[in-house]
């Protein structure tokens, strides 16, 4: 066991990266990664995209570029282990056996199933209900300690947590008991409807991809919401200043900050200040993934070496679960 905090988070490959994934947990992992302070675990969750909507085409080519886009944001397969979920198949083990310390009403009282069931309305799968345990699974299969998460994801650590204490009550004191690393994460919000949250879900023109060319970014933001009339505290200001305070290197944020108070600020051309500092900050990570793109047998040998250390951990997990439920 490592002698570093072990943290372990997962990202599904349901669609390229953008800005509010970047801002909402990428960037974080970097950070965390850099410090030297934990060991990270980051896999790309296949297994919970099953519940959605994707061809198997469709899921086979986001695998790919999804693990691309997470190397060219900086997580460096050194220093994190970084691997695709269904290569360890101790994931769903352990979470048939979460499955039978879970309640139904700990799953009925988690608040993402309603969410994720209106985006899908035909295909409402008993996954979309289940699938905090297999998350608590990816937890504790690696006796993950943190997860870095916002405001909004601390119920599912509060789940993983109890099905921790409740398999530790019926069988013997084995796992963690997971804790939440609170991350302030800027909310990004749609560039078409700003009192949205930035989904891919919600349509190409809401968000802005880590991997749009420049021209792309601009279209896109001459087409965003700001407000019909002046003044401070529109939503769609509110969002491109947010935008602008994150990934612009100079002081024009303080200036369209001021502007906007004083009621003088011209949109198109915050618009445009908006789409010069999202396309430079990401001028090193398209050209990366652009090389990544044209090597897949780079990627395949990164995540096959990051499953190959991850299967070890898993594996001793799993063995040891076993003899405590009795099954070997």
């Amino acid at each position: 066991m490592s002698s570093k905090p072990i943290i372990v988070s997962g990202i599904q490959p349901t669609g390229n990266l953008h800005v509010g994934n970047y801002l909402g947990a990428v960037k974080n992992w970097v950070e965390l990664q850099n410090s030297d302070k934990y060991e990270m675990y980051i896999f790309i969750a296949d297994l919970h995209s099953l519940a959605g909507n994707m061809t198997a085409k469709e899921r086979h080519e986001q695998i790919i570029r999804t693990s691309a886009e997470l190397i060219a944001s900086g997580i460096d397969p050194d220093k994190t282990t970084l691997f695709v979920q269904s290569h360890v198949a101790e994931h769903t083990e352990l979470a048939w056996i979460f499955n039978t310390v879970t309640p139904i009403s700990e799953l009925e009282r988690m608040t993402q199933f309603k969410d994720k069931s209106q985006q899908q309305l035909k295909n409402i799968n008993t996954g979309l209900f289940t699938y905090p345990i297999l998350q608590a699974a990816d937890i504790l299969l690696y006796g993950g300690q943190m997860v870095p998460v916002g405001q909004d994801q601390i119920q599912h650590v509060e789940l993983t947590r109890d099905i921790a204490k409740k398999f530790n009550k019926k069988y013997s004191k084995y796992f963690p008991e997971t804790k939440h690393l609170l991350t302030k994460i800027p909310k990004v919000m749609s560039l078409l409807e700003p009192e949205k949250k930035m989904s891919k879900s919600l349509g190409e023109g809401h968000v802005i991809e880590l991997a749009d060319e420049p021209n792309v970014i601009e279209k896109k933001l001459k087409k965003a919401v700001t407000a019909s009339g002046g003044g401070e505290g529109a939503p769609g200001v509110e969002n491109l200043l947010l935008l602008l305070k994150q990934f612009s290197s100079g002081d024009s944020y303080k200036d369209f900050e001021k502007a906007e108070k004083a009621g003088t600020i011209r949109y198109g051309d915050l618009k445009s200040e908006v789409g010069n500092a999202v396309a430079e900050y990401f001028a090193e990570f398209r050209e990366k993934r652009n090389e990544l793109m044209m090597n897949h047998d780079e990627l395949a040998e990164i995540l096959i070496a990051g499953a190959d250390k991850a299967n070890p951990v898993a594996s001793k997990t799993m063995e040891e679960v076993r003899k405590l439920v009795g099954i070997r």
